[in-house]
């Protein structure tokens, strides 16, 4: 088997007919060339779940939800989504040849909605939602009852809503464990709700379970400051996550304000011995410039988020620079075309009258 499917045994329990795949998993762990060493890191490593069929780690999600679905015969999807969940949810869908409905956020990025109503998903967006918190819960409670009248569930990537499609973004953690199997000390993650965080904390666990010489690494949950419902209480040495009347971070994907899977994120990490990071919006803006102009990684805000905690959790002092650190990379930069047009826009961009103005302006600068 290909895929997340490699790891079945590990997956629940589903017939062969109902296992499809369009080639996501077994992403790049790669290196860092540029940035690690001007950061003081000797081994910095960026785990790229871009290159997933619809662009995100969410495709691991969509392949475990939409199998479990067709295992229940259910032949329609109802979730809710600020953009890659749909359009992982909306890309599996068509190809098991069962209908989407799609709740988005409020002002989720134009691309990814567009890439979902490519697929063919219904798109459906409520003012508030997922910003506001009375809103979402509004909208949760109802999707989750009109659900339930058909025989369905809302699937979200989260444990508390959909924790067969979860098992699917575990499999991100047997990856990292069977490249670095003795080495990664830290792994860094973006969190919204929590659950790709969550699903890092069990992946690593289970391994362990499979294997008892392996030595589990630190997962941190990194978070936008103006959505800290996870990763503030984590620091803090809490126990359980916080809601937030309304989530004031730009980054797309990452704004969560309930908790979800908040409390077991927490558990999770600290289990682990990782912590929480609190990072402003500029930080990560300013970090997926940096993949992109350093490294040649093109990513969305969110899936530049790890790396700002990195830089944080090395400004404390908290890591060791000769450790093995991992970040997750998680959504293309084709997914956000506002914040990819305004890493473009600092870019050397010229027009020439006349060929022998390009040629003499390049033999000057080279």
């Amino acid at each position: 088997m290909t895929g997340i499917w490699k790891y079945q045994h590990l997956l629940p329990a589903l017939r062969d007919d109902c296992r499809l795949t369009l080639g996501e998993a077994n992403t790049p762990l790669v290196r860092s060339r540029r940035l690690g060493r001007a950061m003081g890191l000797e081994n910095l490593y960026f785990k790229l779940e871009t290159v997933n069929p619809s662009g995100s780690y969410k495709d691991r999600f969509a392949a475990c939800a939409v199998a479990d679905l067709l295992q229940r015969n259910i032949n329609f999807c109802i979730a809710t989504s600020s953009g890659n969940t749909g359009a992982a949810l909306a890309a599996y869908g068509a190809a098991a040849g069962i209908q989407c409905f799609l709740v988005l956020v409020d002002g989720a990025p134009e691309a990814k909605v567009r890439q979902m109503q490519v697929y063919g998903a219904s798109t459906l967006m409520v003012r508030g939602f997922g910003k506001d918190a009375v809103v979402s819960k509004e909208v949760m409670d109802g999707l989750t009852a009109l659900a339930r009248r058909h025989g369905g569930l809302v699937q979200i990537s989260a444990y508390c809503c959909s924790p067969a499609g979860m098992t699917g973004v575990q499999t991100i953690a047997y990856e990292i464990a069977e490249s670095l199997p003795k080495h990664t000390a830290h792994v860094f993650s973006p969190a919204g709700g929590g659950g790709l965080t969550l699903a890092l904390t069990k992946g690593f666990r289970l391994w362990k379970q499979m294997s008892s010489t392996y030595r589990c690494p630190r997962v941190h949950c990194v978070q936008p400051s103006g959505n800290d419902t996870i990763a503030g209480p984590l620091k803090a040495g809490l126990r359980t996550a916080s809601a937030i009347r309304t989530s004031v971070t730009s980054i797309s994907g990452l704004q969560v304000p309930n908790v979800l899977d908040g409390d077991m994120t927490i558990e999770g990490c600290r289990s682990t011995g990782g912590s929480g990071w609190t990072v402003p919006d500029e930080l990560i803006y300013e970090c997926q410039r940096e993949l992109a102009v350093k490294e040649g990684i093109f990513c969305e805000p969110a899936g530049a988020a790890a790396l700002a905690g990195v830089k944080l959790a090395l400004k404390s002092k908290e890591m060791d620079k000769s450790d093995h650190i991992v970040c997750l990379v998680t959504g293309h930069g084709f997914k956000d075309l506002v914040s990819a047009g305004k890493i473009a826009a600092r870019s050397d961009n010229r027009y020439f009258e006349n060929a022998r103005e390009t040629f003499q302006y390049i033999e000057s600068n080279v």
